[in-house]
C-alpha cells in the first residue's frame, strides 16, 4: 500500500490544483464507476497519459491499491480534504496576521516620514505604484484620529484583501475613530462583504450603498485621500492640497446622502434598491454604453448585467436590443422615472 504523509500547505499550489479539477478528478470519477483500475494499466505507468492524475490521486490518498486484486480502488474523499484544506487554512491565516504585524511595523517609519521635512517637500500630491500603495494605507490608516470616509466600489475587493481591511478597520475603531463606507447596491449579493460590513457596523462604522457608479477613494482626518491614477488601480496619488482633499469630501457627503444603509433589509428598500438598478441598466442601454462598461457602472459581472437586459426583454416582450429600445422609446421609458413608476 502506497503511504501518504502529511502535506504542507506550500505542497498543493495553484497548478495542482489545476491538475485535480481538470485531469484528477475525472480519473477518480472512472474509477468509481469501473469499482477500480487494474495496477497493469498502461495508461497510469510512468510515462503513461493519465500517469501525472494518477499519481496526484495516489499521493493524496483517494486511491488505494488493493493487494489482493491488484487493482487501485477508489477511497471516501470526506476523509481526505481535511489533509489538504486544514493546512492551507492555517497557513492563509497565518500570513494575514504577519502581513498585519509588518504593516503596523511600518506604519511607525511611514509617520516619521510624513511628519518630515523631506516628505513635505514631494508637494500636494504623491504617486503610489503596484505593492507600495497597501502598507501607505495601512500606515494612513493606522494614524486616522478622527474620521476615515472610504467609497468601495464592489469590483476588485476579494476576500483576502477584505480580511486584511477587516482586521486593520476594527482596530481603528476599536480605538475611537469614525468610519463610514460607501458601497454600490451589488456588493448586498456579496457574502464576503456581508461578513466584513458585520464586523466593522458591530464597532460603530455607518455602512451605505448606492446604485452609481463611482470611484474607490480613502479619506483620513480630511486631511488626506487616496484616489486611483488609472483604471487599473495599480497606481494610486495620495492628495494632500487643502482644497482637493475638501472638494473630495464635499462629493464623498453629497454621494452619502444619497445612499441606503447597508443593514436595512427591509422589503420596501430592497425593492426600491432593485428599481434603481433596473433603472440604471435601462440608462445603460438608453446611452449606448458597451456590456462591460455598463457592467462596471453597476458593479456586477457582465453576465449578470446581460441578466438584467434579458429580464428587460421578457418584460417589454422585445426579442432584441433594437426592439426593447424602440419600445422603451414610444413608452417614454427613460431610467430616470420615480421608483415603481414606467411608462404604460
Amino acid at each position: 500500500m502506497t503511504a501518504v504523509s502529511t502535506p504542507g500547505p506550500e505542497t498543493y499550489g495553484p497548478d495542482r490544483r489545476a491538475l485535480f479539477e481538470s485531469e484528477a478528478t475525472a480519473l477518480y470519477d472512472e474509477v468509481l464507476a469501473a469499482g477500480g483500475l487494474p495496477a497493469s494499466d498502461e495508461r497510469i505507468a510512468e510515462g503513461g497519459e493519465r500517469h501525472r492524475p494518477f499519481a496526484l490521486l495516489a499521493e493524496l490518498g483517494l486511491l488505494r491499491r488493493d493487494d489482493a486484486t491488484d487493482t487501485w480502488v477508489a477511497e471516501d474523499p470526506s476523509t481526505i480534504q481535511s489533509r489538504v484544506v486544514s493546512p492551507l487554512g492555517q497557513e492563509g491565516a497565518r500570513l494575514l496576521d504577519e502581513s498585519s504585524q509588518w504593516a503596523r511595523a511600518f506604519a511607525g517609519l511611514s509617520t516619521s516620514w510624513r511628519r518630515s521635512p523631506q516628505s513635505a517637500g514631494q508637494g500636494p500630491f504623491t504617486y503610489l505604484h503596484g505593492e507600495a500603495i497597501d502598507p501607505f494605507l495601512a500606515g494612513l490608516v493606522a494614524e486616522a484620529e478622527d474620521e476615515l470616509l472610504t467609497a468601495q466600489p464592489q469590483a476588485g475587493r476579494d476576500a483576502p484583501s477584505l480580511a486584511i481591511a477587516t482586521e486593520r478597520d476594527t482596530a481603528m475603531l476599536e480605538r475611537g475613530t469614525r468610519l463610514r463606507t460607501l458601497y454600490q447596491h451589488s456588493a448586498r449579493r456579496s457574502s464576503i462583504t456581508h461578513q466584513y460590513v458585520a464586523a466593522v457596523t458591530a464597532r460603530g462604522a455607518e455602512v451605505r450603498t448606492l446604485d452609481e457608479f463611482f470611484n474607490r477613494m480613502i479619506v483620513v482626518d480630511r486631511r488626506v485621500a487616496v484616489i486611483p491614477a488609472a483604471d487599473d488601480l495599480r497606481t494610486a496619488i495620495a492628495v494632500r492640497e487643502p482644497s482637493v482633499v475638501a472638494y473630495l469630501v464635499d462629493i464623498f457627503e453629497r454621494t452619502w446622502e444619497r445612499g441606503r444603509p447597508f443593514a436595512n433589509r427591509e422589503s420596501s428598500m430592497m425593492k426600491d434598491i432593485a428599481a434603481e438598478q433596473r433603472a440604471m441598466t435601462i440608462r445603460m442601454l438608453i446611452e449606448g454604453h458597451s456590456d462591460p462598461v455598463s457592467a462596471k457602472r453597476l458593479g456586477v459581472s457582465p453576465r449578470t448585467y446581460a441578466g438584467y437586459v434579458a429580464d428587460l426583454k421578457e418584460e417589454y416582450d422585445a426579442e432584441t436590443r433594437f426592439q426593447l429600445g424602440y419600445t422603451m422609446g414610444t413608452r417614454g421609458v427613460s431610467g430616470n422615472e420615480t421608483p415603481g413608476v414606467s411608462g404604460g
